[in-house]
């Protein structure tokens, strides 16, 4: 092995330029793992709403039966 360390022989441009494309890859690889913990979340509602029973898919929203209710005019 050489004792000579790889960032010792650049230019500061260089090594701000290897740390900023460092951290755009650890950023794009958070919001990756972000977006996975989405996807499995949606999956996990959309599985319980597999398991629940087909009339309850099919049947009337229960916001259907609400009446809004404008207040009358005082006279």
């Amino acid at each position: 092995m050489s004792d000579e360390h790889y960032f010792e022989g650049q230019s500061p441009v260089v090594r701000l330029r290897v740390w900023a494309l460092g951290q755009m890859v650890w950023g794009a690889f958070l919001a990756g793992m972000g977006l996975i913990v989405l996807a499995i979340v949606f999956l996990v509602i959309w599985g319980v709403g597999q398991l629940l029973d087909e009339r309850s898919k099919t049947g009337p929203s229960p916001y259907s039966a609400l009446q809004i209710v404008q207040p009358q005019d005082i006279v």
